[in-house]
């Protein structure tokens, strides 16, 4: 397969194109910055410098040209303003979304967040309120596409331990769940889930809630809870 990750230097993303390339597929990281462009390289990836928060339709779609399928793992950073949040977590998933269905790539995979459901809790501090309603507006954009096979993954907060190659796959609400969840998963095995959805087309059309767990991956997306 030929994959396009757009966040290519995100944490996630470069384990992604670690765990792709190592079985042979060819991955393409969309990287703002020119200096990340050898970490993308060393991960095995091609990378691409374009920064979605200007560029057009027809820049990505350019990159996406040939692709199987598109993964969206950019973010916008703890300390982003609203202003950013909006740009780069919801106006740029929208982007690369518009620009896969000009390519004519058919398979769409979008990072998100356990607590996407949580933007309007008053409990929630207003940074990363901001970022939720961003995270909420992009899955709105998403699961209206009919066209495009999209699947959202929402994990939970994110950890650097070793991945345990074992979790807790749940299938998700479209709107999310209103109850804020800080349930921790590896990066790393985020990175294996989403190989796993990759190679599982059956996938497309749904949300899932990923945790860490005591279940295998290639399992938990076989279980009975996944016809």
């Amino acid at each position: 397969m030929r994959i396009v990750i757009a966040g290519g230097h995100g944490k996630v993303a470069l384990r992604l194109t670690r765990l792709l390339a190592g079985r042979g597929d060819a991955v393409v990281g969309i990287v703002r910055d020119p200096g990340h462009a050898g970490d993308v390289r060393q991960a095995g990836g091609d990378a691409v410098v374009l920064d979605l928060e200007r560029a057009t339709v027809d820049e990505v779609a350019a990159v996406l040209v040939g692709a199987d399928a598109a993964v969206f793992s950019a973010g916008s950073g703890k300390s982003a303003t609203a202003v950013r949040r909006d740009k780069v977590d919801r106006a740029a998933p929208v982007l690369v979304m518009d620009a896969a269905e000009q390519a004519g790539v058919r398979r769409f995979l979008h990072v998100s967040s356990i607590n996407v459901g949580c933007a309007d809790n008053p409990d929630i501090g207003e940074g990363y309120a901001a970022y939720l309603r961003a995270k909420r507006a992009a899955e709105q954009h998403i699961m209206a596409r009919d066209g495009l096979g999209w699947t959202l993954l929402r994990p939970g907060v994110l950890t650097d331990e070793p991945g345990a190659g074992t979790v807790q796959l749940t299938a998700g609400h479209p709107a999310g769940s209103a109850v804020a969840r800080f349930d921790q998963v590896s990066r790393d095995d985020v990175a294996a889930v989403l190989v796993a959805l990759l190679d599982r087309p059956d996938t497309a059309g749904r949300a899932y809630v990923l945790v860490g767990g005591e279940t295998p991956i290639d399992q938990a997306l076989t279980s009975e809870r996944f016809p």
